[in-house]
């Protein structure tokens, strides 16, 4: 095995504004765009890893670049347990959650990358997965949208895209008209046929009695998992909520780290847990996210990202399915050369090392944004 060292980091912007905005019960969305992190070692090697850039990346950047860069230049890329404990202890006083966590994340992801490349091996196969076909559903259908918009898009997801499983979000009216939601499940369920799988997120949106409530009401319609109903560092909500319903819970994709995950499972906040890991700590804190998933046998559904994630997926038995988000369909394909796509509901993992992926950096080089620092 080659003795690599890194050599020199860069960080990217890109991002692409949303026409008209799409909104959930709770925010509107005007931008998506992801935090590109490169890693080269001295023997020419390139690794990457990504997080989101919608609010702050430009402080992403900048973190990485002034504080964590300097400390990782000369170091072995394999030893993703050491820096990844080294770099929290280093920058827990400034975030133990949020853009700190997007950095690490980042960075994290972008060692992995450089192993399995030097390696010449997945990432899956380093994980100990097999599978190399990966269920995914189709996510989408906004509050923002028209009740005719919103079964539109479902339909298109299963007819033209070839989901068997969808999700669309509830809490129209900011979460203050709950029939309305109900109207529209209804809505979808007849367009979409018994046969496909449903599952609804509200964004945090309600507390927990309403959000029992309304679960208890949809889930005549065969609904397979509410998600988030109540904000999500509400975690006594959440125990109400689970204690009121016996409609599935999905929620955990604001936590971050293997103590967000173990705050949900202990008080038995989820079925479905569902951490980012570009957010949560990279596939370094995912792996150990995963194992505390089986440990308490529920269900481990990492949020979006679906080409970042879907080594995980492969490498636990279970993890039932990917999400990708229609959304970020766009500044995907830009970003990545011939990125595997769903196809009739699953998706292949490349037969490449490391992510399996390919930066397009004609894309990423027009589209970077500089940063412009004032100083005072």
């Amino acid at each position: 095995m080659q003795n690599s060292k890194i050599r020199d980091i860069k960080v990217h912007l890109v991002s692409k504004p949303i026409s008209g905005g799409f909104a959930d019960a709770t925010r509107k969305v005007e931008t998506v765009g992801f935090t590109i992190v490169r890693i080269t070692t001295d023997d020419g090697i390139e690794g990457f890893g990504v997080t989101y850039h919608e609010v702050g990346g430009e402080a992403t950047k900048l973190m990485i670049e002034k504080n964590i860069k300097p400390k990782l230049i000369g170091r072995d890329p394999f030893e993703t347990e050491v820096i990844w404990n080294e770099l929290v202890a280093y920058l827990r006083g400034v975030g133990r959650k949020g853009l700190m966590f997007c950095a690490l994340s980042a960075i994290d992801i972008a060692l992995w990358d450089l192993k399995g490349k030097i390696l010449n091996m997945p990432l899956f196969k380093m994980f100990g997965g097999t599978e190399t076909k990966i269920p995914v559903y189709g996510s989408g259908g906004w509050t923002s949208y028209s009740d005719e918009e919103l079964v539109e898009e479902m339909v298109n997801l299963v007819k033209a895209d070839g989901y068997s499983k969808i999700k669309f979000k509830v809490g129209v009216e900011g979460g203050h008209n709950t029939n309305r939601d109900l109207e529209r499940v209804r809505k979808v369920r007849e367009a979409v046929g018994p046969e496909i799988g449903i599952m609804l997120d509200a964004n945090n949106c309600w507390d927990a009695a309403t959000g029992a409530r309304f679960a208890n009401r949809v889930k005549d319609y065969d609904v397979m998992f509410l998600e988030e109903p109540v904000f999500a560092d509400d975690i006594p909500g959440l125990v109400k909520f689970k204690n009121s319903t016996d409609l599935p819970l999905a929620t955990g994709e604001q936590e971050y780290t293997k103590y967000g995950a173990r705050d949900l499972l202990v008080n038995g906040c989820a079925d479905i847990v569902q951490l980012d890991g570009t957010r949560a700590g990279g596939f370094t804190e995912m792996l150990k996210i995963g194992a505390l998933t089986q440990a308490f046998n529920v269900k481990f559904a990492p949020h979006a990202m679906e080409n970042i994630h879907i080594h995980l997926v492969s490498a636990f038995g279970n993890a039932p399915f990917l999400e990708r988000l229609k959304l970020f369909e766009g500044i995907t394909a830009d970003t990545y050369l011939d990125a595997p796509k769903p196809d009739h509901g699953f998706m292949t993992i490349p037969d490449l090392p490391g992510l399996g992926l390919k930066l397009n950096m004609d894309f990423i080089n027009e589209y970077d944004e500089k940063l412009s620092l004032i100083h005072i």
